[in-house]
């Protein structure tokens, strides 16, 4: 068989086309007054241009009598040519057609370029048949004969001559039933006006209102913001108070105008994304822009006109080209440079703002260098002597010269709530200070911060306040000999559940106890096992949190400098002061806030009998 081709044309079926673009392009019906009012601002507008002295309106009207609603704009207008051309074909519309022939000449005076014009795809009219069965524009452009355009469902289009006697466009719906319900509640159609065109600078009026239905100026795209303005305008529009406002304008390398601001709504974890409203041309694209800001700020909202970003053909959101990238990386360096500014102007607010979101903060800085710098100036941690930076702590965390000769800085932490009392009286007195990473994300941070500080050529380590931890019995606690207890004593005090060590130590305490917050993490997962099967993900966390580590004990350390302790350590564990010294043990795990296993708690009833039948003279 030989070879062949031919061309051939596109077929389109139109009324299919009209289906999908008013049913299925937008996810939203109310989208088709954003459409028409997109129109009839820019017949407005370029109308404008030519006339220096017309201002324009639109107006918004619901008829329930006749089920319909009609759009009417009072600018350029369309001539008979113009409604055949641009209304009867896809893809091409007036505003979109001058935005790519800004070269080429048009019967209207104007600009140089187009960029208060916001349409451009040339299929916002077909929007209209997501609401409407029937869609009819009457238009006359000053100097032509008015044309009335008229289509419904099937493949045709009417165009036929008008009365229309002044400029200007009126689009009326003729609503399908199930939208008829629009007509007799004109909130509906407010709320729509309001959510899209807000801020369009052309006046919209509902059912002839005196008043305009839409807000047009905010103080966030006045060209000098005033930020006290722009505070007021935030809290009535968003409803909401805002910690801190950041006005943005900026040309290069693409606009942007509006305001950022810190909301003063605590976001749990990293539950949600920072999310934007969003315009073009002050048209609202969107009230949920996400991916613009830097995943980090999820404590930031705002208002952002984006007049160098595109629209997605729907225009429901931004379409993700270079344009997006660029305004998305000009915005993380805005917000870096601000803080950083306000860190040196202004530090008791942002050490404010730390505090309202520190668990955002300590989050994102974690895998932020930048944000993490500028965190060790400002975030405050909780440490044995009250609030102090990373800076400040570092500057105070000198290690022994003969023991850690090897570091410039060692700094103390812990982890346990429990413990924060008693660290700190252990502390009290000493020159460094005891950090207590006790909130989500700080022991991380911490480390991250300790590990700056190392590459930056400051060598710091990082040690948990315990007794396992190198040198700090001896230069915290002021411990002798510290050693691994009697295997018999050990085994004697079993029940407790914790690693039994002995020292000499100045403390008139018998023991003290230190917890470790994994302990109670094992037993939990260890009591899942017993259960028999642990649940899907557990075994994971189990080893992730445990995995490669024996199995975590609280510690205790009984004083052999101490003369009960001492007498009980020479006699058998069968003597009283063996139980006396057990229960000493049990209450300072309990008084550090431990809780003892149920083996433990019988001991202590035994215990106490036993000593109540030594003193009676009656022993066991």
């Amino acid at each position: 068989m030989p070879d062949w081709s031919r061309r051939i044309p596109f077929k389109v079926d139109v009324a299919g086309v009209i289906q999908i673009m008013g049913t299925s392009l937008y996810s939203r019906a109310e989208a088709a007054f954003r459409e028409l009012l997109q129109n009839a601002h820019d017949a407005v507008v370029r109308r404008r241009r030519g006339d220096l002295s017309y201002k324009g309106r639109i107006d918004v009207v619901a008829d329930p009598e006749s089920q319909t609603i009609t759009i009417r704009d009072d600018g350029i207008g369309l001539s008979p040519e113009e409604a055949e051309k641009y209304l009867g074909t896809l893809g091409i519309g007036i505003t979109g057609m001058l935005r790519r022939r800004a070269g080429n000449p048009d019967p209207t005076p104007a600009k140089d370029n187009d960029e208060d014009l916001i349409g451009q795809f040339g299929i916002g009219l077909f929007s209209a048949f997501m609401l409407a069965d029937r869609v009819v524009v009457e238009s006359r452009r000053d100097g032509s004969e008015a044309v009335r355009w008229s289509a419904g469902d099937g493949p045709d289009i009417e165009l036929c001559s008008s009365e229309k006697a002044e400029p200007g466009t009126t689009v009326t719906l003729h609503l399908k039933p199930q939208y008829a319900a629009l007509v007799a509640d004109a909130s509906r159609i407010e709320a729509a006006v309001k959510e899209y065109a807000d801020f369009l600078p052309v006046p919209i009026h509902l059912n002839g209102a005196g008043p305009r239905t839409n807000l047009i100026d905010a103080a966030w795209f006045a060209a000098t913001p005033d930020v006290e303005a722009i505070e007021q305008e935030i809290l009535t529009y968003f409803d909401e108070s805002p910690l801190h406002v950041i006005p943005i304008r900026v040309e290069t390398p693409t606009p942007i105008a509006g305001a950022l601001y810190v909301t003063p709504r605590r976001t749990p974890g990293f539950a949600g994304e920072p999310v934007l409203t969003t315009t073009i041309r002050r048209m609202v694209i969107s009230r949920r822009t996400a991916g613009l800001l830097p995943e980090w700020a999820i404590f930031i909202r705002g208002v952002l006109e984006l007049s160098g970003c595109s629209p997605t053909a729907s225009r429901e959101d931004l379409a993700r080209d270079a344009s997006f990238q660029q305004a998305r990386e000009a915005l993380e360096e805005i917000l870096l440079a601000h803080f950083e500014s306000l860190a040196g102007s202004d530090p008791q607010r942002l050490q404010a703002l730390l505090a309202w979101h520190r668990y955002s903060w300590a989050g994102a800085a974690l895998g932020h260098a930048r944000l993490r710098n500028l965190l060790r100036r400002s975030y405050q941690f909780t440490t044995s002597v009250g609030s102090m930076t990373f800076e400040e702590v570092l500057g105070r965390s000198r290690p022994d010269g003969l023991l850690d000769a090897e570091y410039d800085r060692l700094i103390w932490y812990n982890t346990d709530r429990r413990q924060e009392r008693w660290v700190n009286e252990l502390f009290d007195g000493q020159e460094s200070p005891c950090v207590h990473a006790l909130r989500g994300f700080e022991e991380s941070l911490l480390v991250m911060m300790a590990a700056d500080a190392t590459a930056a050529g400051t060598a710091t380590d990082l040690r948990i306040a315990s007794p396992g931890s190198r040198g700090f019995g001896e230069q915290v606690l002021g411990l002798a000999d510290l050693e691994p207890a009697p295997e018999r004593w050990q085994a004697f005090l079993e029940s407790s559940g914790a690693k039994i060590l002995v020292a000499t130590f100045r403390s008139g305490q018998p023991v003290m106890a230190f917890l470790n917050e994994k302990h109670d993490l094992a037993r939990a997962f260890d009591d899942l096992g017993k259960q028999g099967t642990v649940p899907p993900g557990f075994q994971r966390l189990i080893e992730a949190q445990l995995g490669g580590e024996e199995t975590p004990r609280n510690e205790v350390i009984l004083n052999r400098g101490h003369d009960l302790v001492s007498r009980a350590l020479d006699q058998k564990t069968t003597m009283p002061l063996a139980s006396v010294l057990r229960l000493l043990v049990h209450n300072a795990l309990t008084t550090a806030g431990a809780a003892l296993p149920r083996a433990a708690q019988r001991e202590q009833a035994d215990d106490l009998g036993w000593i109540a039948d030594c003193l009676k003279g009656k022993p066991g």
